[in-house]
This record gives structure tokens, sequence and C-alpha cells, in this order.
């Protein structure tokens, strides 16, 4: 049972009002990184009580793909425009097991 497909949960808390700026930062990173092979997609979700919290969620079609990443500079480059305007960070990733998805006519989709 299972997927290769691999997920990371980024936590990031923006510096006081480098909100903006850590936004148009990630957009301009996520851009990059989804054209690179095995990237999936890129999510940016902000804490729905919190506007400095973030959860940056990437999707790669497996492990090795997210591990080539992880080692080239190409990430060091593209992460490294977040680093000065967030005050934490912390990172987990996941293996998907698996995905339910919903009837989008009952959704009125």
């Amino acid at each position: 049972m299972g997927t290769d497909t691999i997920r990371t949960f980024l936590r990031m808390r923006a510096r006081e009002g480098c909100e903006q700026a850590f936004v148009d930062a990630w957009q301009m990173s996520a851009q990059e990184i989804g054209q690179l092979p095995g990237s999936v997609r890129q999510d940016l979700l902000v804490d729905a009580d919190d506007p400095r919290s973030y959860l940056i969620v990437a999707e790669w079609t497996d492990r090795a793909a997210l591990d080539a990443f992880g080692r080239s500079e190409y990430r060091d480059r593209l992460t490294a425009r977040l680093r000065d305007l967030r005050e934490s960070a912390e990172r987990s990733t996941y293996r998907v097991l698996t995905t339910i998805r919903s009837d989008p006519v009952r959704h009125g989709a």
C-alpha cells in the first residue's frame, strides 16, 4: 500500500514586517523549483490566526527527486531568499500512503 510520492512540510515564521517580502521570495523560489525534475507542486499556506506563520508544502514524485534537490547548490540559492525574512523554520518529510479525493459533483464543482 502507498505510493512513492513524498511531501515536505516546512513551518516558517516570518520576521515582523517581512510578511509580503517572504511571500514574494517564496513565489520566486517556488516557480523555479517547480521546473525541476520530480517536483509536482509547491503550496504556501498562511495560518488563519497568525499572519506571520506559514506552512510550505512541497510534493515530489519520489524520495530520490527530493534528495537530489536537497543536495544541490540550486537548493541553497533558492532557499537563501527566505533565510533573512524568517525567524524560525522546522521541516518534516512524509511519504504519501493514500489519497481520498472528494466527488466534485457532490460539492458543486
